[in-house]
């Protein structure tokens, strides 16, 4: 974290965070505070259950164990070895570790729904992912091992750097949590009834990064849009499948928002005054709008789904304390959401699809008109192989976009027999996004190429500056030379959003 001289302040309260502030908390600069209502929630709630473990009622997790442990009592002297034990038994995650950003995303998607006050936690816990978060003291996070039905072999590590084990990175080095708290002048808690399965029992660690990812499909498919709009200058096709009333006819609101958004990209194109070319352009081109808004439309429901669940419980039990009870729940399950990053991922596939039809049909002189793989001249050889390239990172893509809510195990003694794999449906979703990033910058280096070759088309607005940011990047191709450079210029330029829509801004934010 940098001094906080430039920070702003995040007041948490359960219930209003939004996908943007888990971005922007993840990327620093942000402090958070906790809402005053929230926090009388807070004690109100756990001193409610800690009326109830005095009378011995048997509550999961609180006074009983937990998953087939659950008939087992926990005596009130032996609530923190317990719940100690509970963090050693389920730290069992693999790496790779999760990266700063997302380790910071989880431990605000925590935060929030414990704010919510169904838990019964101490507290002293929920202060602690706050301090966490303010003076950037980031816990090694495994991003592998959990089934997707609470994170509980993810979070449990963040719990033992809450109690000063294990390591963290904090101000950019690796150390003993103990040693991260002392420099940053805090203290390990101390863990009481129901800490232990508070701190695991949650879907954070999918939800936090999950969250980032949205961010990024969500920045990508603009710059899609804008490609596409580049790419048609450059094949010199048709407007029509962006007309309004074609729209109208058929109003899907994500086919709306994308055939809007390229308009705007083509405003003063010559495009709009030439005469007219080809009767219908391939589907790639035509089908591009329609295409983009259902991905579009993809994003927005588990966008919706997932901002539902940061503002929600997601515990068992349910701690009701204003209607006096403590219910058995299934508030942890993500499949909602979950569900919305597959079909977010088999989306992508399709605007992956086209993007690559796409650019072969740019270096296709009966589509174009122009020289084979845009070569300038006949002895050059220019975009004869990149094909190779684009059309292997979609069969990855492909791959990728195959569903896996539906592969699990029972387990926990049988007691466990559902769950959806959610961290590996947010990771897989995130790497598409990846390799989609590579397949568009290929298209705008096609796309570039082939305007450059007409010598003398007046772009629009927005692809102007689309195109001048690419020409920064990567120089028109006069001849042959290697060209994973170049891919590499333009997947960079378009990865940190440094590509402009028709306002001269960038599209989206830098991907840190």
């Amino acid at each position: 974290m940098t001094n906080g001289q430039n920070w702003r302040t995040l007041v948490l309260d359960g219930s209003s965070l939004t996908i943007e502030d888990v971005v922007a908390v993840a990327g620093g600069l942000v402090r958070v505070e906790i809402a005053e209502d929230a926090w009388q929630r807070l004690v109100r709630s756990r001193q409610f259950v800690l009326r109830q473990t005095e009378s011995d009622t048997p509550i999961y997790g609180f006074n009983r164990g937990v998953g087939l442990n659950k008939d087992r009592v926990v005596e009130e002297q032996a609530f923190e070895s317990y719940n100690r034990s509970l963090l050693y038994a389920h730290s069992a995650g693999v790496e790779p570790y999760a990266s700063e950003r997302q380790v910071r995303a989880t431990l605000l998607a925590r935060l929030n729904t414990l704010l919510v006050g169904t838990t019964g936690a101490s507290p002293e816990l929920v202060k602690q992912y706050a301090e966490f978060l303010n003076a950037g003291i980031h816990p090694l996070l495994p991003s592998r091992g959990s089934v997707g039905a609470g994170d509980i072999t993810l979070l449990s590590h963040l719990g033992l750097a809450f109690i000063g084990e294990g390591d963290v990175i904090y101000k950019g080095t690796r150390m003993a949590a103990e040693e991260a708290l002392r420099q940053a002048g805090l203290q390990p808690i101390r863990l009481g009834a129901k800490d232990g399965l508070a701190i695991v029992s949650s879907n954070a660690a999918a939800a936090g990064h999950g969250a980032l990812v949205l961010q990024e499909g969500e920045r990508l498919l603009e710059v899609a849009d804008l490609l596409y709009a580049l790419s048609l200058e450059a094949l010199q096709g048709q407007l029509s499948p962006l007309d309004k009333s074609v729209h109208r006819s058929r109003p899907y609101e994500g086919h709306g928002s994308s055939s809007s958004r390229i308009r705007s990209y083509l405003k003063g194109s010559s495009l709009w005054s030439r005469s007219t070319g080809a009767l219908q352009d391939p589907l790639s081109f035509r089908s591009a709008s329609p295409v983009h808004g259902a991905a579009l439309e993809a994003l927005g429901y588990a966008k919706g789904s997932l901002q539902l669940h940061l503002n929600s419980s997601e515990d068992n039990p349910c701690v009701l304390e204003e209607e006096g009870r403590i219910l058995p729940s299934a508030s942890f399950e993500p499949l909602n959401w979950v569900l919305g990053f597959e079909m977010l991922g088999i989306a992508l596939s399709h605007v992956s699809k086209i993007a690559c039809y796409r650019t072969i049909k740019l270096s296709t002189p009966s589509f174009t008109g122009l020289p084979r793989f845009l070569a300038p001249e006949a002895h050059i050889l220019a975009f004869s192989t990149i094909q190779k390239t684009f059309t292997a990172l979609d069969a990855e893509i492909r791959h990728l976009s195959n569903p896996v809510s539906a592969d699990y195990y029972s387990l926990a003694g049988d007691m466990e027999d559902h769950s959806t794999n959610a961290p590996l449906a947010i990771h897989k979703t995130g790497e598409i996004i990846d390799r989609l990033t590579y397949i568009l910058a290929i298209e705008a280096i096609h796309a570039a190429q082939a305007i450059d070759l007409r010598n003398g088309i007046k772009l629009g607005e927005g692809t102007l500056t689309a195109y001048n940011r690419i020409r920064e990047v990567v120089p028109f191709l006069d001849r042959d030379r290697s060209l994973s450079g170049d891919i590499k210029a333009a997947y960079t330029l378009l990865k940190t959003g440094g590509l402009g829509d028709q306002r001269g801004r960038s599209l989206g934010s830098p991907c840190y």
